[in-house]
């Protein structure tokens, strides 16, 4: 069994990590780590049967408590950085579905892992379905190079715009450049800046904060006479859960950084 430590076990997305972990038998709950409810069994804090597990607040005391062999973390971008740095550090397996890493944050944090021997695996998106769609917006964009960004998410998401349209357009704009396609000219005059939105990687990307909202996602390709979109959508935050699973189950058979869920899959 692989012994598993959840950062950030009492949060939207914690929680449901810590559940999923429970109901895996080849996967053992050793501990979880918070700023609030310290002290608190996890299960009657989340919502589930009695654990025998207090939550706890500092991350570091918890590696040398429990020595999970993998830790799972769900917490802010503010915070992530130092946790991985941490974690490695202790030379201890990292699974990162926190958002908010840049690029160079994740090569120092990559070179730190294949310098103590463990591994880190960091996804912008656990959903398989948004995998999927990121996959075939890549295939699409040679044939239609004009393309934006829609993502939707809940209001208390903390960055904009998310891990996952970031990605997308990453790989749309490697696709366009490897067909050796470009988009047509945009000469829209903004009367109000940001009306286009931000822009990453040359593709116009939109950012939603709304209530009601989890984690939705739709690519629009226009062509001449004709439309197409790629559309996904996380009605739950359960629907992450086989790819958390997936990345925890597999995340030691790398060392260094595995940077994608498409790489397990």
């Amino acid at each position: 069994m692989i012994s598993v430590l959840v950062n950030g076990a009492d949060g939207r997305m914690g929680s449901e990590v810590v559940k999923a972990v429970i109901a895996d038998p080849e996967l053992r709950l050793v501990g979880g780590v918070s700023l609030s409810h310290v002290g608190e069994d996890i299960g009657t804090v989340i919502g589930i049967p009695y654990t025998g597990l207090c939550i706890v607040d500092d991350l570091k005391k918890a590696l040398q408590l429990y020595q999970p062999q993998v830790v799972v973390d769900f917490t802010t971008p503010a915070a992530i950085y130092k946790n991985a740095e941490i974690c490695l550090q202790q030379g201890v397996n990292m699974v990162v579905g926190t958002t908010g890493l840049t690029a160079a944050q994740r090569e120092q944090l990559g070179k730190l892992a294949t310098a103590k021997e463990v591994s880190i695996f960091i996804a912008p998106n656990f959903s398989i379905g948004a995998v999927l769609m990121m996959r075939f917006a890549k295939e699409a964009a040679p044939y239609l190079p004009d393309v934006e960004i829609i993502e939707l998410h809940h209001n208390n998401k903390l960055d904009a715009p998310s891990g996952t349209s970031i990605m997308t357009a990453n790989y749309i704009a490697e696709a366009r450049q490897a067909a050796k396609v470009e988009a047509a000219v945009d000469r829209t005059q903004e009367s109000l800046a940001g009306a286009r939105g931000a822009t990453v990687a040359g593709i116009p990307v939109h950012s939603v904060r709304l209530p009601g909202y989890v984690a939705h996602q739709q690519v629009l390709f226009g062509g001449y006479g004709e439309l197409l979109t790629i559309r996904h959508d996380s009605l739950d935050r359960k629907s992450f859960m086989p790819g958390v699973i997936l990345a925890i189950k597999k995340v030691q058979t790398k060392i260094g950084l595995t940077f994608g869920l498409e790489h397990y899959l």
